[in-house]
């Protein structure tokens, strides 16, 4: 078995293939594992530490605007792209994989053009609820599209193309109960504990409003909270003079938390964006979630993921510009006080889940061999 995995940009596009990585080093372990990511980005970092060497290339994305500078940018764009496909059809060529498989960012698009044009089997992974740009541009190369939700199938062209396999998670998100997860970070107090994060970098305003938040809750007691501010020390510091107090009481402020698998099934509810990596992850531990998507994202992709979780029971959603500190607190506070709500959510979370992700994408993957 020699496998090539092709991913960039975010950590919701490294992790998953890493962890099919896993899973197929696992089977084969005489097997050859490659990588592609971009020059200089996060999986150049990543996928090294997990034991798998990493190929890159120098490609960028498209943007969306006729101002003359995006015009330039998006020149360059296309002329990256056409160099990069002869590179990897070298890489390719090198390393000779029996197949190829893509899970996200524009990295994808050279690598699988190239495999289609040397005759290798090839998949996409979408995580998001709809597909991206790259997934579009690639569903008609690729040889199987591979999605996380059943509601994913109605946005493609070639429904029978689509393989509704769910969105493998890291390890360490489907192997503990909400009970076990409590005794494992030592948590006997008999509030709620809800765990709240806006991402790595963190998000100005949503921390703002959170700070509100935690300030009421240290005035009520209603639950307890861990809240990562993202953003380094400095963010973290500017959410305590927001907050006003010296000590808190009830309350966990981190600047980031490395614990997430444990922290996340050990939680009653999670508040935080609707990223598709971490709602695979929310569902993986069928944690109920209250989402509040980033407006910052192409094609409005988070809202759509969060909507898909909403319509299923296991999310209550709240879009950035109806939020306020106000409505913030209203949703927590009530939810949480609604164990019978929760266990809904719970369930609804669980039902969604795909913990057998991994091996539904290594199938397929073998599927396409045997073809």
């Amino acid at each position: 078995m020699r496998a090539l995995f092709v991913c960039g940009g975010t950590a919701g596009h490294i992790y998953p293939a890493i962890s099919v990585a896993d899973r197929l080093r696992e089977r084969y372990p005489e097997g050859a594992f490659l990588f592609v990511g971009v020059d200089g980005a996060m999986e150049t970092r990543l996928v090294p530490r997990e034991g798998y060497e990493i190929k890159t290339l120098n490609v960028s994305g498209l943007r969306r605007s006729l101002r003359p500078k995006d015009l330039v940018h998006n020149v360059k764009a296309v002329w990256h792209t056409q160099t990069a496909q002869i590179k990897a059809k070298k890489i390719l060529k090198e390393f000779r994989p029996d197949v190829v498989l893509g899970t996200g960012g524009y990295v994808c698009y050279p690598v699988i053009r190239a495999a289609k044009s040397l005759g290798i089997p090839s998949l996409i992974h979408e995580s998001n609820a709809v597909p991206g740009l790259t997934t579009r541009m690639l569903e008609k190369t690729v040889d199987r599209v591979l999605v996380g939700f059943e509601e994913s199938r109605a946005h493609y062209a070639q429904p029978d193309k689509v393989a509704v396999t769910g969105t493998p998670v890291r390890k360490g998100f489907t192997t503990l109960s909400r009970g076990e997860a409590r005794r494992a970070i030592g948590y006997t107090d008999a509030r709620p504990l809800l765990l709240s994060f806006w991402g790595s970098l963190g998000a100005a305003r949503m921390n703002e409003y959170t700070a509100a938040l935690i300030a009421q809750n240290e005035e009520e007691g209603v639950f307890r909270q861990v809240h990562a501010s993202g953003g380094g020390e400095k963010e973290e510091q500017r959410l305590r003079g927001l907050i006003g107090r010296e000590k808190l009481q009830y309350t966990d402020l981190r600047p980031f938390i490395y614990d997430m698998p444990t922290l996340m099934a050990a939680a009653d509810l999670v508040l935080c964006r609707a990223g598709a990596s971490t709602v695979a992850e929310l569902c993986a531990t069928g944690t109920p979630c209250l989402l509040v998507p980033s407006p910052n994202v192409t094609n409005n992709h988070q809202e759509k993921n969060a909507r898909v979780l909403e319509k299923r029971g296991g999310a209550v959603v709240l879009t950035e510009p109806e939020c306020s500190a106000e409505k913030l607190w209203t949703l927590v506070r009530d939810t949480v006080e609604d164990p019978a709500k929760l266990a809904r959510m719970s369930a609804a979370m669980l039902e969604l889940g795909r913990p057998e992700a991994v091996e539904n994408i290594v199938e397929t993957m073998l599927s396409l061999l045997k073809r």
